[in-house]
């Protein structure tokens, strides 16, 4: 299988004033694409700054790191700026919408800021909120739409570019449980019927059962990887 990202003997540490923290210690693992994996453990294991090194949004201290067989620390910001703008799309807890403007707006914002042809970018966006079941609600603003609705929104602009890898940080984690499921359910449907490689970040166990790769990390190590059997492609969970 492809791997789409690899992490070889991977330390991250943060100086605290005169205080080396490690976040990260001796990583090793591969994900392929069209995995949906999810990174689980305890506040502090160090599944955030797992998260913030696929995403490219920082370097490790020490290792490599490969993002479609280009190591990331060896590309200039303007170049690792474009690779993670076309690889690599973002879904947060906190939806980060602009409150500002509309749910079509929002969507359309990464294609005018990569200058994407306006009809092209009006037609995607409005097929993306169709995706997302907000066909409806293109022209309501962020507080006019319930918590779940603001999350398939910040879905649709995180797939509005065509991203292969899909970054899912505690996106359940401001739902209650029942919207939390939806929002789990499609970002299944997302990588069953539109390939896309899904790595979710979660401390819940049982969101954790919708992936089809669990990788445990404590204090910075990989302590388990285990496949869930259950789950595969074309197969109901």
């Amino acid at each position: 299988m492809e791997s789409i990202i690899s992490f070889k003997d991977v330390a991250k540490t943060y100086q605290m004033g005169e205080v080396e923290v490690p976040a990260l210690r001796g990583i090793n693992v591969d994900i392929t694409k069209g995995e949906f994996v999810a990174i689980i453990g305890t506040s502090g294991s160090g599944k955030s700054t797992m998260m913030n090194l696929i995403g490219c949004l920082d370097i490790p201290t020490k290792g490599k790191i490969f993002l479609k067989s280009q190591d990331i620390s060896k590309l200039s910001e303007s170049d690792l700026a474009t690779l993670r703008g076309k690889t690599i799309g973002f879904v947060f807890q906190q939806y980060n919408l602009i409150q500002t403007m509309t749910a079509f707006e929002n969507v359309m914002l990464p294609l005018e800021l990569q200058e994407s042809d306006d009809n092209f970018a009006k037609e995607r966006t409005r097929k993306m909120l169709n995706l997302v079941g907000l066909g409806n609600k293109m022209d309501y603003l962020p507080t006019q739409l319930s918590g779940g609705q603001q999350q398939r929104v910040s879905i649709a602009r995180c797939l509005v570019a065509n991203p292969e890898i899909v970054l899912a940080d505690e996106i359940t984690g401001a739902l209650d449980s029942v919207t939390g499921k939806e929002i789990m359910n499609m970002l299944k449907k997302l990588w069953k019927e539109e390939g896309k490689t899904i790595i979710m970040v979660t401390h819940d166990l049982n969101l954790a059962k919708y992936a089809h790769r669990l990788i445990e990390l404590k204090d910075g190590q990989i302590i388990n990887i285990k496949d869930n059997k259950k789950i595969r492609r074309g197969v109901a969970a």
